[in-house]
């Protein structure tokens, strides 16, 4: 039986939710069905945050094509037209809107049978991706969303055919989960007997840090043992800083940075916090559900799905700082409930969201469409 040749295109591999995502996907896949080669449209990461050794270890070819700026647009679409008739894959699979867009229009100039994107994220930020997509969808054979949240968001409000919209979740390494080491933070002015209420993620606007950091007097004058812990970097960082400074916790909050210890930083934590505007399924709260940790999140796109039977124990509508500080409150003075909850979230992660699950439902989505009805 001949190989399937996948051709995975990304915007870059410095680690990131679906850059992760993407190297389990090529790296698990059965070699005896599927030949996968990655393509990045940026530059080769430099430093640790990268997703580049794991392909390499896996010996899959990788090709970075350069790109730094938005006006390179036609030389990536020439580059990656051209890579992708040398390689005359079966499929071409994207990743995120800047690689969609330009992995649908060189693989149909290329001559590529088939063509899926993914689409990670309900995007607010702005109208014209959703636009973009719309019309360039006659292009696309299927759209993989990682939620069902983020199908009907791609249906009623971007606009996308419903017929081609499939859903496949992350998938997420339980084994791995919850890190045999807690973090040591005390380099961070964190002694070990300071309970911690931690975000992991971007600094940004999507994330709603800033009402994180607005809601923390609230709830963190409640818990005199608790500090608040922001993990990640991004354009809020130092505006975040003088925010906990002007509200007199700067003491208590404290900014990790980007690290690529998050496990051995969950398994330090006691509570994960996310509050963003908007998702798609985020990975950090299935790393906190694998790590057995409650969570803390706005009612955005997939947290439900994830988060299953105990969503409504979990979540706050995304600006409603009352109920946000007594979920927070009621979760770290009760122990039981704390564990209880955790408990819950580690065996659904374990039970629904494995990565052999999330692999085998893109492997069944592409033989479904080089083989056909």
């Amino acid at each position: 039986m001949k190989r399937l040749g996948i051709a995975l295109c990304i915007t870059e591999l410095d680690v990131g939710g679906a850059e992760r995502c993407l190297v389990e996907l090529a790296t698990r896949l059965d070699r005896e069905r599927f030949a996968p080669v990655v393509y990045a449209l940026g530059l080769p990461p430099e430093g640790d945050a990268s997703c580049l050794t794991a392909l390499q270890t896996a010996g899959i070819d990788v090709h970075f094509l350069g790109a730094t700026r938005s006006w390179q647009v036609f030389a990536v679409l020439n580059c990656l037209t051209t890579l992708l008739r040398k390689q005359r894959p079966d499929v071409v699979q994207s990743f995120l809107f800047h690689a969609n867009l330009p992995g649908r229009i060189a693989a149909r100039r290329a001559g590529v049978p088939r063509v899926v994107s993914g689409i990670r994220v309900a995007e607010r930020r702005s109208r014209w991706p959703l636009w973009a997509d719309r019309l360039t969808d006659r292009l696309v054979d299927r759209h993989v969303c990682v939620s069902r949240a983020v199908a009907q968001f791609s249906r009623d409000v971007a606009g996308l055919p419903p017929e081609k919209l499939v859903v496949i979740p992350n998938g997420i390494d339980a084994s791995l989960y919850p890190a045999t080491q807690a973090a040591d933070l005390t380099a961070m002015g964190i002694p070990p007997g300071r309970r911690l209420v931690t975000y992991v993620g971007r600094l940004e606007t999507q994330k709603g840090v800033r009402w994180l950091v607005e809601t923390a007097p609230t709830w963190l004058g409640q818990l005199p043992d608790c500090d608040l812990l922001l993990v990640g970097k991004g354009p809020e960082r130092e505006h975040l800083r003088r925010m906990s400074a002007d509200r007199g916790i700067g003491d208590r909050v404290h900014f990790a940075g980007w690290r690529s210890d998050v496990p051995a930083i969950l398994a330090r934590s006691d509570l994960l916090v996310l509050p963003s505007a908007w998702e798609g399924m985020p990975n950090v709260v299935l790393e906190a559900m694998a790590s057995g940790l409650p969570v803390v999140a706005s009612n955005v796109e997939g947290v439900a799905e994830l988060l299953g039977p105990d969503a409504d124990a979990q979540t706050v509508a995304h600006g409603d700082t009352t109920a946000f500080a007594a979920k927070v409150v009621g979760i770290m003075t009760d122990p039981a409930l704390a564990g209880a909850l955790g408990a819950k979230n580690r065996r659904r992660a374990e039970a629904e969201f494995s990565l052999e699950r999330m692999v085998s439902a893109y492997e069944d989505l592409w033989e479904s469409l080089v083989e056909g009805p």
